[in-house]
């Protein structure tokens, strides 16, 4: 088993955390795992992606070439990624920030994670977890045992709980 995902958005969307959580939680899980980053100089506001290949056997090449799972925080993200989907690949976008995605042979789940994160603590940078929850849910490709240690090791102690929370949220969506 090899599975490439790719998480795409602007920065400040926090998609190199969720890469970086998802891939700690596949080497929790037992599996190989690599993750890259890509951002414009200006971090904030800028395209932003998150590459993560996880693996019951050696990675040998580290960048995804084209993905199973595309997870896309935004229209400009569907717009820019879906060419590098493989066929009955899976999309899953934050329908809070997505308008419209393209007629493919791909899995589409639709996942408002921008409006779930505000609706719960009235903050959006939440959507990110949300998200990484409607993916676990969707694939079952990490136990959620392990992303729920992973999200708790890789954000600050006061904000456990409500990473903890907008998983649940986003599995349970």
């Amino acid at each position: 088993m090899k599975i490439e995902i790719r998480i795409a958005g602007f920065g400040g969307q926090g998609v190199v955390l969720a890469g970086q959580i998802l891939g700690k939680a596949a080497v929790t899980d037992g599996k190989n795992a690599v993750q890259t980053q890509t951002y414009g100089a200006e971090a904030r506001g800028s395209a932003a992606k998150s590459e993560v290949i996880i693996s019951n056997d050696k990675i040998g090449f580290p960048l995804v070439r084209k993905c199973d799972i595309l997870v896309a925080m935004n229209q400009e993200a569907v717009d820019k990624n879906t060419k590098d989907l493989k066929e009955n690949g899976i999309l899953i976008v934050d329908s809070s920030n997505v308008t419209s995605a393209p007629e493919t042979k791909v899995t589409v789940i639709k996942v408002p994670a921008t409006q779930l994160a505000q609706a719960f603590r009235g903050e959006k940078l939440y959507a990110n977890i949300v998200m990484l929850g409607a993916l676990i849910r969707a694939t079952r490709i990490i136990n959620e045992r392990s992303m729920r240690k992973a999200i708790d090791s890789s954000v600050p102690n006061k904000a456990a709980a409500s990473n903890l929370l907008a998983f649940e949220r986003g599995f349970t969506h």
